[in-house]
Formats: C-alpha cells, sequence, structure tokens
C-alpha cells in the first residue's frame, strides 16, 4: 500500500492538454508530506518536483521530475526512495517519455513509458526484483486521445483556466499506471485563501476521485489547493486511502516561470 500512497503523494489531477503558460524550465518545488500514524499527522517523507530542459538530436523536451525520500527518521520504519521522470512538449506538455524507479523497502521496480500518439500506443517495460531473480515483461498497450503518464498530469492541471470555469464544474480524465487506464474525475469547488510556508495565498480548492480503484476513498475526502495565481502552484492537498489519510504542505518554491 506504501507505494500506491507515495503515488497519491505526488499525483495531481489532469484538467486537459492545453499551451504552458504556467510551467518554466528551472523550477524546483519542495513538500513535506505526513501520513496519519496512531491518531496523529507525522511528517514521513519530502517531496521534490523540478523541471529542466532537455536537448535531443531532434527537439528540445521539458524533463519533469518528481522524488519523494522519506526523512531519515522514519527510514527505519520503511525506507523509501521513488523517482517518476516524464520528458515531455515544453509547448504542450504532451509527454513522450516516462520512467519510474520504486525502491522502497524489500520492493523495487522499474517501469519505462514510450507514448506514441499518432499510433494511439505506449511501448512498456517493466522491471521486478525477486528473490528467484528479476522479471521484465514487455508490451505495447492501447490508449485514448490525450492519455498522460502520472507525472505530466501533475503540471498539466495548473496549465488549466480556472476563471472561465463555473464552481462546481467537473471534467474526466485519463493516465496510464501500472500499464492500466484510470479515469480521475476533478471538480473546482471555491477559492479559499490559506497560510502557507510561501505567505497567504488565494488558492483555487478542487476535489478529487479516481475511478476504476479503490486507492481513494470518498468524492470529498481528496482535496488539492493551488494558488489562484499565474503559477497555479500547489500548496497544500489532504488525501485518504483504504489504510489512512495524509497531506501535503509546500515548503519552498524557486525558478517560477511568472
Amino acid at each position: 500500500m506504501f507505494k500506491k500512497l507515495i503515488a497519491l503523494i505526488i499525483l495531481v489531477p489532469v484538467l486537459g492538454i492545453s499551451q504552458n503558460t504556467a510551467i518554466g524550465n528551472n523550477e524546483k518545488l519542495s513538500f513535506s508530506a505526513s501520513y496519519n500514524i496512531s491518531g496523529l499527522l507525522t511528517d514521513i517523507a519530502q517531496v521534490t518536483m523540478e523541471t529542466s530542459e532537455v536537448k535531443t538530436s531532434s527537439a528540445t523536451l521539458l524533463r519533469l521530475k518528481c522524488s519523494a525520500t522519506t526523512y531519515s527518521s522514519f527510514d527505519s520504519y520503511f525506507k523509501i526512495r521513488d523517482l517518476y521522470e516524464s520528458y515531455v512538449s515544453p509547448t504542450s506538455l504532451t509527454p513522450y517519455l516516462y520512467k519510474r524507479d520504486i525502491n522502497e523497502g524489500t520492493y523495487n521496480k522499474f517501469e519505462q513509458y514510450k507514448f506514441n500518439h499518432k499510433a494511439k500506443n505506449v511501448e512498456s517495460i517493466m522491471r521486478k526484483k525477486k528473490r528467484s531473480g528479476d522479471i521484465e515483461e514487455k508490451k505495447t498497450v492501447k490508449i485514448a486521445d490525450k492519455t498522460l503518464d502520472i507525472v505530466s498530469t501533475i503540471y498539466n492541471i495548473r496549465n488549466f483556466d480556472f476563471k472561465n470555469m463555473k464552481q462546481g464544474a467537473s471534467q474526466k480524465f485519463t493516465f496510464l499506471f501500472d500499464n492500466e487506464p484510470l479515469s480521475i474525475n476533478v471538480k473546482y469547488l471555491s477559492k479559499e485563501t490559506l497560510s502557507t510556508k510561501l505567505g497567504k495565498k488565494e488558492c483555487y480548492k478542487l476535489a478529487i476521485s479516481l475511478s476504476d480503484t479503490s486507492v481513494l476513498k470518498g468524492n470529498s475526502d481528496n482535496l488539492l489547493w493551488l494558488t489562484a495565481d499565474a503559477n497555479k502552484i500547489p500548496v497544500y492537498a489532504k488525501f485518504k486511502i483504504a489504510v489512512g489519510s495524509g497531506e501535503l504542505k509546500i515548503a519552498s518554491a524557486t525558478g517560477l516561470k511568472n
């Protein structure tokens, strides 16, 4: 369940692929992730989101990197060193390559997707380490239009035009996770002002729910707040899963585009 927890900690929903006006190529956001342990919210990990420019022989891409690392005080209980990366178009944030490297205690897994949006498929590689030896699985997965990976979903939401979205309006979108398409529903609830490490911020408040999975619980227990400015920074999130609940709070933000 902890591998699902960390995936959800860094999961921010996507509201559609649009022109990138919010994400720069040298941004770094740091968060403190907490989990409800025996009735107390306990800081367990640092989550970092970084962007950088990558030049290939044929194109310039934007690298979206998300990492989750448990604090040293929590390592003895359950050590996590997870890395998620997506290489996307700098203008549309459409993903072309996705990598996921999971190291959680004795659980190790590597995953890679190569997106072919024209052919509507993904070339997938998955490797798992087991006592009996490494297992590798290669397959081609059919995808629908505008299917994303879990990392590109984090950044696409920040390009949505909330100013023209009515309160209570919602949309469903698709991302690929563990070779399975998941549908995510995002509802715009209201504006709220929060006190954060970045100061007092007026924010867009969103409710998040996932279809075709039992990981997230409830339709109003998973909430996300984005700053109501040109950067739309995720500053606070609350989530509820089968084995408990937790929060994500912004710690610092540098290299912002706007």
